[in-house]
């Protein structure tokens, strides 16, 4: 866990500081080399994290690569670093040089943004044409995070790492192909249903027919599978809410306040939020006559979010600092997530 709160920190910093930070060196100091810290290698520690390393290819002598990591006396990792703004794609082949020149098992190119991950899988000492992982230091997924902490000083082991990466090699290539696929069908891909599904011939118009119906079944799956996620949790969110004591939540007490079936549904969308951010039990509500008030804490001076439900527009107010806060319109009940980043960033804010 303190490894996750570690990396999540860098990504908030990444994203406030970003505009700032328009060098290549800056980048270094500023994302990439506190990564590294936080991966456990003594960036202050020259026999482990070297800078410049030297990686002469051919009659080039003098050659650098940004970084190299050294475990057991050996360069293991090469980093090869750009600014956040450069597109990596362009500079993929100098670090294919690099790496062929060393005894390195993996590579790096990063823009302290995004980070792309290779290895010599297809052929032992030639980098890889593809990453066989890629994080965005911005769109962090739990499982990048598993997948980063392999790569731990205290938890470097090559084999499983290797390991990892030639899974996730053919995982990735293909969720690629299936994405591929969903987007834009392949007539053999089409093929595959129309013939379970019908007795004539194959032609090419009945394979154009069918490629609509794909794509419109793809894309209801997709959206039952994301609906089922969130009323899972949302059940989930009910269950521990009904267990606790009834004054907890009151429909209406003796000031005249009532607590509607909407605000509740609203206060369970923002929980299940924040679930990923902060324990649930220290959520809680608090309704008042002019807004439904969702609190860390119970504490009226932490309000995370408040919902102006009482009238016939309804908004969701959101904390963006000490006192005030930024309301949100809403068409239905459903556009809290859309909120989500906002929501988080309050929730950080009040817990920092």
């Amino acid at each position: 866990m303190e490894f996750e709160n570690q990396i999540q920190k860098l990504s908030d910093r990444i994203e406030k500081n970003k505009v700032n930070v328009i060098t290549e060196e800056a980048t270094k100091t500023s994302f990439i080399l506190p990564l590294l810290n936080i991966l456990g290698f003594d960036i202050f520690d020259p026999s482990i994290v070297i800078p410049e390393f030297t990686a002469d290819i051919g009659k080039k002598k003098g050659e650098k690569v940004d970084y190299a990591i050294v475990i057991n006396d050996k360069p293991i990792i090469l980093i090869e670093a750009k600014t956040h703004t450069e597109n990596l794609d362009r500079h993929k082949s100098q670090l294919e040089r690099y790496f062929t020149v060393t005894d390195s098992k993996f590579a790096i190119l990063t823009n302290g943004v995004e980070y792309l991950f290779y290895s010599d899988l297809a052929k032992p000492n030639v980098m890889d044409e593809k990453p066989f992982l890629t994080i965005n230091m911005l769109e962090l997924k739990s499982r990048d995070i598993k997948e980063l902490e392999k790569f731990k000083f205290e938890n470097f082991d090559v084999e499983n790492i290797l390991n990892m990466a030639g899974v996730q090699k053919y995982v990735s290539a293909i969720k690629d192909i299936f994405k591929n696929e969903v987007k834009n069908p392949s007539d053999e891909f089409v093929k595959l249903f129309a013939s379970q599904i019908i007795s004539k011939p194959l032609r090419q118009n009945i394979v154009d027919e069918f490629k609509v119906y794909v794509k419109q079944s793809f894309s209801e799956i997709i959206t039952d599978l994301v609906s089922q996620k969130i009323n899972s949790l949302n059940d989930k969110l009910n269950q521990e809410d009904e267990i606790q004591p009834t004054e907890n939540i009151p429909q209406k007490d003796d000031n005249g306040i009532v607590t509607t079936e909407e605000e509740l549904e609203g206060y369970f969308i923002v929980k299940s939020i924040l679930a990923q951010s902060i324990e649930l039990k220290r959520v809680a509500q608090r309704d008042t006559k002019s807004y439904f008030g969702i609190l860390l804490d119970d504490n009226n001076r932490k309000w995370i979010a408040r919902l102006h439900f009482n009238y016939s527009i309804k908004y969701i107010e959101i904390r963006v600092d000490d006192k005030s806060g930024k309301k949100y319109q809403l068409e239905n009940i459903e556009d809290i997530y859309k909120y989500k980043d906002e929501l988080i960033k309050a929730i950080e804010f009040l817990i920092k």
